[in-house]
């Protein structure tokens, strides 16, 4: 009897030291469960772009030229706009100047969104090229592999994205053949052109003709293959990506006004700002109406150029010279103008309502100069050049 009494002290002991033993193991796995999680979550996440500036030493002489500079644009030729400049990837300069709303005198800040015109097709063209990426499209496939009743026969997407479609102008389109109240957004546009029976301008590959028309058909394809809309699209593949938290698409009459979006205007009699109207071009996307910050437009031009959302040989195809049957180039590539006389030298510009912009990017320098402005200010070119000069000169870096 004593023995067993012995032996059951010892029997207790080992019990509770194999329940203790089984809880810290359960712990552990659910612990290690939930680093797994943690760990796949953080895995498939992409790197978000931080903004990174210059020391304020070596662009103190930039900066006071380059913000008298704005001064002086402001006063003399009314610009209300926002400025960024970029070198090696790091912010050597950024500044708006300004009114938001001249009614309420409200100033322009970090945070104004632009509409972006032109300068739109360059996300166009990416969402194309992350399709094609992804094997969902070919640049090869015809328009009419996915919109069967598309009347212009064998115009490639390709065709499309470097502007040697030969397509008519859905603006005219819209203005002489739409005849709701509502402004048509891409799904009518579409349907409208294969019943309008206007003409185009040249059999697809022959010649080179820039067209709004194209890039409204590339986002109408990026909407029927990914099965959610352009801005949605955007939002989940580019601008989240890439952290653009002020950056998306806005389809007059369809869409919500976002906080902070700016309107464009006008001048009137030389002193009175008149705000500019929608029209009935203004539902359709993709040629147009993505808004954005300098900011974000320097995220995503960094984003683009070290690999974070394309492959290099996307992104080379998209900053090369286009051309057409005949072997002639032409100087677009893939939603990017490129300047005739240097490849390197990559840009867009874009003027829409009141909106002008403009973004230019400088392989050679890894130079990067972002301008937006929403008075119809109608001197972006000469204003960028007179930017690149005053970094060149006074940046030593």
């Amino acid at each position: 009897m004593k023995k067993y009494i012995t032996v059951i002290p010892q029997i207790v002991i080992v019990l509770f030291s194999f329940l203790i033993l089984s809880c810290n193991t359960q712990e552990t796995k659910n612990k290690l469960k939930k680093s797994k999680i943690t760990f796949k979550e953080a895995e498939i996440k992409k790197p978000v772009i931080s903004l990174e500036y210059y020391p304020k030493k070596q662009t103190k002489k930039v900066n006071q030229k380059l913000d008298s500079l704005l001064k002086r644009i402001n006063k003399r030729h009314d610009f209300h706009g926002a400025v960024l400049v970029a070198k090696n990837k790091k912010i050597v300069y950024k500044n708006q100047i300004g009114y938001a709303d001249f009614r309420k005198k409200i100033p322009l800040k970090n945070e104004s969104t632009f509409q972006l015109a032109s300068v739109s097709k360059q996300f166009t063209a990416a969402a194309i090229m992350l399709l094609i990426e992804r094997s969902k499209i070919k640049i090869t496939d015809t328009v009419n592999t996915y919109f069967p009743n598309f009347p212009y026969q064998n115009i490639t997407i390709k065709n499309l994205l470097n502007h040697t479609a030969g397509l008519p102008k859905y603006f005219w389109v819209a203005e002489h053949v739409w005849k709701e109240k509502t402004p048509p957004n891409n799904s009518d546009m579409m349907e409208l052109l294969s019943i309008s029976k206007v003409n185009r301008f040249f059999k697809p590959g022959r010649n080179f003709d820039y067209s709004n028309t194209a890039y409204f058909v590339l986002a109408s394809i990026v909407e029927k293959v990914s099965k959610t809309s352009f801005s949605n699209f955007l939002k989940k593949n580019i601008f989240d990506p890439l952290g653009m938290s002020n950056s998306y698409v806005y389809s007059f009459y369809n869409d919500n006004v976002h906080k902070n979006q700016l309107k464009g205007y006008r001048l009137y009699r030389g002193w009175k700002h008149i705000k500019i109207g929608n029209t009935v071009n203004d539902a359709v996307v993709g040629d147009k109406n993505v808004y954005s910050t300098t900011d974000d437009l320097f995220k995503w031009t960094y984003g683009l150029n070290s690999g974070q959302l394309l492959s290099k040989e996307s992104l080379d195809l998209m900053y090369s010279y286009g051309e057409t049957i005949y072997g002639r180039k032409i100087p677009y590539g893939l939603g990017f103008r490129i300047d005739r006389n240097n490849q390197n030298n990559i840009y867009h510009y874009g003027k829409w309502n009141g909106f002008s912009t403009g973004l230019n990017n400088y392989l050679d320098d890894d130079l990067v100069v972002i301008v937006l402005e929403h008075t119809s200010y109608n001197a972006i070119k000469s204003l960028n050049r007179k930017i690149k000069n005053i970094v060149s000169q006074n940046l030593g870096v």
